[in-house]
């Protein structure tokens, strides 16, 4: 969208240009300019140093390497052209090979683009820590994130796609875009827009992007907790039945599943956060069908397995069950694992006496 520009006559827009138009380069003039007044990208950070090349192995150099008021590191990468390539895939390696910098090693970075002659480090230490509001450095709180800021004359749709997705998994990239425009009496206006996140929306993002970060530390819980869970639930029950011997548990699903000779139906162990239970499971398109078959002799069944069931049947879903719930999950205090194990393998034991038969007489 044009600026506009306001006069008495009417609205007028300003026509838009380009840096290599007005002769703009990147490190010369954008990247000079923007060190100066750096607030134009965002609020709140230091620069640290341009040009920064701080690692003996790589010839390569991030364009503004700054430090935001919570104490992240900040990778600005520059272009002054419509076609940003592929910056987003160097800033990130930017962002990787400083995300380990102390805060000594930040000062005395400051302290040489304050003065590379004669750097002061005292006085860098002091600036850093005036920025970030510091009594003293704390080393476990200083660069806990290393963000990205890309800013340049527009981003391909490549590009916007990969931040957006970047973003979903907690990384903290944006793109702003600078776009020149040329006055008629010669002025030349800079239009900085942050495209992603939208500062509209930004908030609401933020909370989106916590909650999917909450969701993948529940799975990645999930699947150590519940993983460690199901092994030593599969070699205890080892010791007194057959059942699920030699089969491998999926912690993803928190499930141990085993055959039980016909098919479509499953016997199995599935421990959640807070609860467990042992079921069998059908799984096929007749399987409401199947179940209300064998809940025809649910009096016998439950005699048989010495106490109630829970039926579980839907109109139109394919997946149908019986089980018997135990209470406590992975998230159970480990002290009281085996006591839960012990109560599923029992319940296992007797769910399957008292359902395989008549399973496998089922037409």
């Amino acid at each position: 969208m044009p600026i506009y520009e306001a006069r008495p006559e009417g609205i007028e827009p300003v026509a838009v240009t380009t840096f290599e138009a007005e002769g703009w380069r990147e490190r010369s003039d954008i990247q000079r300019l923007l060190k100066d007044r750096i607030a134009v990208l965002e609020e709140g950070m230091l620069v640290l140093t341009d040009e920064f090349s701080g690692w003996a192995d790589s010839a390569r150099r991030i364009d503004l390497l700054c430090l935001d008021a919570r104490a992240n590191l900040v990778v600005v990468e520059l272009k002054r052209g419509e076609d940003s390539g592929h910056m987003e895939l160097q800033a990130l390696r930017y962002a990787a090979m400083v995300s380990a910098m102390t805060f000594d090693q930040a000062a005395e970075t400051l302290a040489r683009y304050r003065n590379k002659a004669a750097p002061d480090l005292e006085a860098a230490r002091a600036e850093i820590l005036t920025h970030l509001r510091w009594t003293a450095p704390d080393e476990g709180t200083f660069a806990g994130e290393a963000r990205v800021i890309l800013a340049s004359a527009d981003f391909g749709r490549e590009l916007t796609t990969t931040v957006l997705w970047l973003r979903e998994y907690g990384l903290d990239i944006r793109c702003v875009r600078l776009r020149p425009h040329r006055m008629t009496d010669g002025r030349l206006l800079l239009d900085v827009q942050q495209l992603i996140p939208l500062p509209e929306a930004a908030e609401f993002q933020v909370r989106l992007e916590e909650k999917k970060a909450a969701e993948r530390k529940e799975r990645g819980e999930r699947a150590t907790l519940a993983g460690a869970f199901l092994a030593q639930l599969a070699e205890r029950a080892a010791q007194r039945t057959e059942l699920h011997r030699g089969r491998v548990p999926d912690a993803g699903l928190g499930v141990l599943f085993s055959p039980v000779g016909k098919a479509g139906f499953t016997i199995n162990y599935v421990v959640a956060r807070d609860s467990s239970r042992v079921e069998l499971l059908v799984q096929r398109d007749d399987g409401r069908r199947q179940l209300l078959r064998l809940k025809e002799g649910r009096e016998e069944i439950e005699v048989a397995f010495g106490g109630p069931l829970v039926w579980q049947e839907k109109e139109g879903v394919k997946q149908c069950r019986v089980y018997h719930p135990v209470a406590g999950g992975y998230r159970s205090p480990e002290p009281e694992w085996q006591r839960i194990q012990d109560e599923m393998i029992d319940a296992m034991i007797r769910l399957d006496h008292a359902l395989r038969t008549r399973v496998q007489a089922l037409a």
